[in-house]
């Protein structure tokens, strides 16, 4: 099946923005982690952040998912490659985001360091790994939905594996933010303290698993 040109050069445009972006988003995040003495998060107190640092971060994370689907929503001309375009965006920014810290500061030093993910709604926790393999399943499903030239038919099975699919997110959710929700009876307080231990891969593995149940149909179809 052939491309036409002008997807392919959404998708790469939007590669580009995306990688661009991973590159502010890693220097804003090399910034903040060295004001607070936290370039490997960790460790004893991970977020020490108080007073208006600490809300200007969650604005700044927020503001960042905002950036994402809006510039699907400029690359997309439906709601499937609106939708399509967003996950290549996140996907690709995650990935690089980890790459150019790397570069900046030699944090990770491996795949399997623990990382503070994302704040909202409580803190997530997780090897760099693991989101990274999310964001490749976004890449490619993004991909396969931005590129076709025709439609995909909603049927029966379709919507079984999209329900399959939101298990999965709902289970990786829960994996990233199991230590949180295991103390946030303490005060919200207490969440953003708590060290994890161990990562439950066996759980993450399913919920990779069916997240990937959509990509596996859609690439059949291909």
């Amino acid at each position: 099946m052939k491309v036409p040109a002008p997807a392919r050069t959404c998708w790469l445009l939007v590669v580009v923005f995306a990688v661009a972006m991973a590159w502010v988003e890693a220097a804003s995040v090399y910034y903040l982690r060295v004001m607070v003495d936290r370039l490997n998060p960790y460790q004893a107190n991970p977020l020490p952040m108080r007073g208006p640092l600490e809300q200007i971060e969650l604005a700044r994370e927020a503001a960042t998912l905002v950036m994402l689907f809006t510039i699907g929503a400029l690359a997309g001309r439906t709601s499937h490659t609106r939708l399509g375009y967003t996950a290549i965006a996140f996907g690709v920014w995650d990935i690089f985001y980890y790459v150019f810290l790397k570069i900046i500061s030699g944090w990770p030093r491996s795949l399997f360091d623990w990382d503070v993910l994302f704040l909202l709604p409580l803190p997530w926790w997780g090897p760099v790994l693991a989101p990274v393999c999310i964001a490749v399943l976004m890449i490619v499903w993004g991909t396969l939905v931005s590129q076709r030239t025709a439609g995909n038919p909603a049927t029966p099975v379709t919507s079984t594996l999209w329900r399959l699919s939101w298990a999965g997110v709902a289970l990786a959710l829960y994996v990233f933010m199991a230590e949180s929700l295991r103390v946030v009876h303490q005060g919200l307080a207490v969440t953003k303290t708590v060290l994890p231990d161990e990562f439950n891969w066996s759980a993450f593995v399913v919920a990779l698993t069916l997240m990937a149940a959509p990509v596996a149909q859609l690439a059949w179809r291909h």
